[in-house]
């Protein structure tokens, strides 16, 4: 059984969706605020499996716990509920470490697949991570020369380990969040290849095409201080003027 986070200070959602989770066999707490969801993640050291998190908090709110969160190094899934779907708000949530977003007002429905969603793919990335031969799941999975799947990635010295979401290089371990680790894996699935903007906006985070694409530059900035040994001069994760991005597992 998961253990699920609601952060939310309107209590009639709060309590549905904790009625609705535990209905499906979830453990759910509700915090009406980011300073009682910190409180309880970080001080008291309590375990959850995902956290539905509200932008719209009073005092602190859920970009900033979301946050505090990562810079804590506590990688619990985050599903940022933001206000009308726009994107600044899903773009500023996935730069804090969202991994995924949904729009108020939701189907109920929609927001117990997305919070299960997160609790299973955590499960099974970790699972397979652990179990020797056994290839992670879903079409987009990088794949070494001979084709075949896996869940590891190395590169000049790094290893990305997808089921785990760390990226490992020099005897430091870097946590990932589900998000920087699916966008490494578009962009390590095309490796050599040209990834434009409006593929990563669409296939790895969902969002219109014409969205500003500002955030993702933010994004890759980020990336590159886990990947290079000079983030100012790039070597595997490069920029093609006015089109996208290029990772390059070779050293140049």
């Amino acid at each position: 059984m998961s253990r699920v986070l609601i952060v939310e200070d309107e209590a009639h959602i709060a309590d549905g969706l904790q009625f609705n989770l535990e209905a499906e066999g979830h453990s759910a707490q509700i915090a009406a605020d980011g300073e009682t969801a910190l409180d309880l993640l970080l001080r008291r050291g309590e375990r959850f499996d995902a956290m539905a998190l509200d932008v719209m908090l009073p005092g602190k709110g859920g970009f900033e716990v979301a946050s505090d969160l990562r810079q804590a190094k506590n990688f619990i899934p985050i599903l940022m509920l933001t206000a009308r779907g726009r994107p600044e708000d899903v773009l500023k949530g996935f730069a804090s470490g969202a991994d995924d977003y949904l729009a108020k007002p939701f189907e109920l429905p929609i927001l117990l697949a997305r919070l299960q969603g997160l609790v299973r793919r955590r499960e099974w990335m970790q699972h397979a991570a652990s179990d020797a031969g056994v290839p992670l799941e879903g079409a987009n999975e990088p794949k070494d020369g001979t084709g075949q799947e896996f869940g590891e990635f190395t590169f000049d010295g790094r290893t990305i380990d997808f089921g785990n979401l760390e990226l490992r290089a020099k005897g430091t371990t870097t946590h990932l969040t589900v998000m920087e680790s699916e966008l490494l894996r578009h962009l390590i699935k095309n490796r050599g290849r040209v990834v434009s903007r409006k593929s990563i906006l669409e296939k790895v985070w969902g969002l219109r095409e014409d969205t500003d694409t500002r955030a993702i530059d933010n994004f890759i900035v980020r990336l590159r201080r886990y990947v290079e040994d000079n983030p100012s001069r790039p070597r595997h994760l490069l920029t093609v003027r006015g089109v996208g991005y290029r990772f390059e597992a070779d050293q140049k």
